[in-house]
Formats: structure tokens, sequence, C-alpha cells
């Protein structure tokens, strides 16, 4: 069985212009960033693409990629094989999978090949909206939403880019799936250098006391509260012991 940290994968985003694809938009931005061994390897794929139509005015406020930029850049076709090349036998981690596949699928099948027009029959697909939609139901799950909320630095992200957002999800996955591997509280300190051998202190219980006051978090600090989590479990390389005990595992 392959080892975990020897796994390939690809993260991947793209830029459209529009949608849906049914409508006959295309792609004009691919981003894909390379992860071995929980590392980002510095191999990455990166084009532009002429979509031989207009691009959305709404789709150009979202990615700034006006039709004059993409003037001269190649077709999908002229890029296939090396973009399939980079992505072959790599598990594909994609937020909001159902459309970056969906485009991709449609312009494998519109140069005609139709062996590479389900992308999935050759890549595993892991849809980082759906992981965190079941870790963390009812609240926003957007790119810039799971940024802040795992402490990832997303200033630079005024426009959204293909591989600029990869590169971004790449750390919000790694975030998201990390196992606890440094943070050890339970008998530290106590019976020597390793904590090993040693029972913990007896526990004192008060009693005949008056119950204390009760005084909610505000907002804010919950909100404080929840990147301060963030930022010990990217430290940490994994969810914290709260948050292990408080918030639903991934499906």
């Amino acid at each position: 069985m392959e080892q975990q940290q020897d796994k390939r994968f690809v993260i991947l985003d793209t830029e459209t212009t529009g949608m849906p694809v049914t409508e006959g938009h295309r792609i004009i931005e691919i981003g894909c960033v390379e992860v071995i061994g929980r590392r980002l390897t510095g191999r990455h794929f990166h084009v532009y693409l002429q979509p031989d139509r207009e691009s959305d005015e709404g789709a150009i406020g979202v990615h700034g990629i006006t039709d004059a930029f993409l003037v001269g850049k190649p077709r999908f076709g002229e890029v296939a094989e090396e973009f399939f090349e980079f992505i072959q036998g790599s598990t594909l981690v994609i937020h909001n999978a159902a459309f970056d596949v969906g485009f991709i699928n449609n312009e494998f099948a519109l140069i005609g090949q139709q062996d590479r027009a389900d992308i999935s029959q050759h890549c595993p697909i892991l849809d980082t909206l759906m992981m965190a939609r079941s870790r963390h139901p009812g609240q926003r799950n957007s790119l810039d939403a799971l940024c802040k909320r795992y402490g990832i630095d997303n200033s630079g992200r005024e426009l959204h880019g293909a591989l600029l957002d990869s590169e971004l999800l790449a750390d919000v996955y790694l975030a998201m799936t990390g196992g606890q591997t440094s943070l050890s509280l339970a008998g530290e300190g106590a019976g020597g250098e390793d904590g090993q051998g040693s029972a913990g202190s007896e526990i004192r219980r008060i009693t005949g006391r008056a119950p204390g006051r009760v005084i909610l978090a505000s907002e804010q600090e919950l909100e404080a509260h929840a990147e301060r989590l963030a930022a010990v479990a990217k430290s940490a390389g994994g969810p914290s012991m709260w948050q292990a005990l408080t918030e639903p595992a991934a499906g």
C-alpha cells in the first residue's frame, strides 16, 4: 500500500470566460502546483489560454483577465498533452471540483480527446469545498474564508488567479488534513525530561463554593479565539485537541 507521505497531489484551479460550461464558456487560465510528502515541491503548471470567444463582464470583474490580454495566447489543444502529463496519476485537489472538472472535461472533448474527457478516470479528485462543508457546517467555506480560518495570508489576492489560488488552496488543504504531531500536554514535564513513567498529580476538588457568574464571549472574542485555534492547528500540523473534541470530523 502506498504510504500517504509518498503520494503525489496536484492542487488545481481554473479561470473561465464565464459560466456555465453548457453555454459555451471556456477555460482561459489553468494553475497547478505539486505537493509530495505534504510539501510543495516547487513544480507547477501555469498557462493562459485563447478561448476563441469573449469573456463575460462579470467574469472579468472576478479575475481581471481581459480579452485583449488573451490575444496570441495558446489554445487548449496546444498545451493539452503537457497539462495531462502534469496531472496524470496524481490526486487532484480542487475547491468546488465540479466546476473545474466540468470545464476540463469539455476542453478535452472539444479537441476530440474523448479518452480524457472524463478526467476522474485518470486522477482521483478531492473536493476541498465538500471537505470544508463537512468540517465547518453552516459556515462560509470560500477560499478566502478558509484562509482566514486557518491563518493563511491571502492579502495578495485582490483578484482571482488560477496559480495564486492553487498555491493558497495547497496551504488550506495541508492545514485541513494535517495530523496532530507537535502539541503534547498530558504528562509533559513530569517525572523526567520526557514525562514518561510518572502519574499525574492528584486532582483536588473545591467544595462549598458559590457558583461563579457566567460571562459569554463577544462575537469579536469568538472570532479571535477561532483565529488563534487556526494558528495553533497550522503550527502543530493539525487540529488542536479543542477542535478535535468540539468540531465534527470530515467525512
